[in-house]
C-alpha cells in the first residue's frame, strides 16, 4: 500500500513536467525536383530555325504545327506557324486573347515583351501564374511574313504548386526558342 502514493506522485510529476513545451507539428516535406540543363539542338523548317533542349522529343507535323514533348515531365510545348498575309493585327490579337483566356483560373498573367531588331524577331512571352491549363505562351513575328506561337501544357490536372518546377523549366526552354529563332 505504501507504493500507491509513490506511483501517484511520479505520475503527477511526469504530467506536470511533460507539459512544459508546446507540441509543434513537423512541416510537410516538399519534393525537390531538379531537371538537368540540356544542350541546344537545332530544329530547322522551311520558314525558320531555332534551338531547343535535347531532352525534348520533336514531333513535326505537315500543317505547320510542332510539338516538343517532355515525357519525364509529362508536358509539352506546342508550336504553331502561320504566314502573315496582311493580317498581322488579327494574329497578334488572337495570340494575346489565347493567353488571357487563362485569366479565369490564373492568379496573375505577366506579359514580357521581346524585341530583337538584329534578327527581326518581335513578340511577347506570357507567364501565367496559378492553376491555369497553360503556364506559358508566346508569340513572335517579323511583322511582315512570319508568325509563330507557342504554349506549354501538362498532361495532368493543373496544380500550380506541384508543376511549378517543371513549368519554370519549360518556360526557360521557351525563352531559348525565342532567343535563338531566325527567320528564313
Amino acid at each position: 500500500m505504501k507504493l500507491r502514493p509513490v506511483i501517484l506522485f511520479v505520475c503527477l510529476l511526469s504530467i506536470v513536467y511533460s507539459c512544459n513545451e508546446e507540441a509543434i507539428p513537423k512541416p510537410k516535406a516538399q519534393i525537390r525536383l531538379e531537371y538537368p540543363e540540356g544542350k541546344n539542338v537545332p530544329l530547322e523548317t522551311e520558314n525558320f530555325k531555332f534551338e531547343y533542349n535535347e531532352f525534348a522529343r520533336a514531333d513535326i507535323n505537315k500543317n505547320s504545327a510542332f510539338t516538343l514533348e517532355y515525357p519525364e515531365m509529362k508536358g509539352a510545348i506546342f508550336l504553331s506557324y502561320k504566314k502573315v498575309e496582311g493580317d498581322i493585327d488579327k494574329l497578334i490579337i488572337d495570340a494575346k486573347k489565347l493567353s488571357y483566356e487563362h485569366a479565369i483560373k490564373a492568379d496573375n498573367i505577366v506579359e514580357q515583351p521581346y524585341i530583337n531588331p538584329d534578327k527581326k524577331v518581335y513578340g511577347a512571352l506570357f507567364e501565367v501564374q496559378g492553376n491555369a491549363a497553360s503556364q506559358s505562351q508566346f508569340f513572335v513575328t517579323d511583322s511582315t511574313e512570319h508568325f509563330l506561337t507557342g504554349s506549354v501544357y501538362f498532361y495532368a490536372k493543373p496544380n500550380y504548386d506541384s508543376i511549378l518546377p517543371a513549368a519554370a523549366y519549360l518556360q526557360n526552354d521557351m525563352r531559348r526558342i525565342i532567343e535563338t529563332l531566325e527567320w528564313k
